[in-house]
C-alpha cells in the first residue's frame, strides 16, 4: 500500500505530478488529514514513472500557513513551523486555498 493512498476513514481531496525546489519531482496529495510527497523517478525510454519513496507526510495540524508566490514561475508555499516547502502545481490559487480549507477542518475536529 502506497503512502498516498487514504488510510479508513481519509479522503483523497487533489493529487498532482509536480516537483518541490530541494526534494525534486514527485507526487503531491492533499487529503482530509494530511499531505503526502512522494519522491519519483521517470524513464525516458519507457515513459514511465515510478514511486520511490515518501519524502513528506504532514499531519494538516502541523501546516501553519499555505499560500500562492510568483508569476512566470508559481509555486505553492506550504509552511510547518521554522520550515517551508515550494511545489511547482499547475493551479497554485487552488491549491493553497484547498490546503488551507483541509488545515481549518482538521484544526476544527
Amino acid at each position: 500500500m502506497s503512502a498516498a493512498e487514504p488510510r479508513p476513514g481519509e479522503k483523497l481531496i487533489m493529487q498532482e505530478d509536480c516537483a518541490e525546489d530541494k526534494l525534486k519531482n514527485g507526487i503531491l496529495t492533499l487529503t482530509n488529514q494530511r499531505l503526502i510527497f512522494e519522491k519519483t523517478e521517470g524513464r525516458m525510454t519507457t515513459l514511465s514513472k515510478k514511486t520511490e519513496e515518501v519524502l513528506l507526510d504532514i499531519p494538516l495540524t502541523m501546516i501553519s500557513a499555505s499560500k500562492s508566490e510568483g508569476f512566470i514561475i508559481a509555486k505553492v508555499v506550504v509552511e510547518i513551523s521554522d520550515r517551508s516547502y515550494k511545489f511547482g502545481v499547475l493551479n497554485t490559487g487552488h491549491w493553497a486555498k484547498e490546503i488551507m480549507t483541509q488545515v481549518n477542518e482538521a484544526k476544527r475536529t
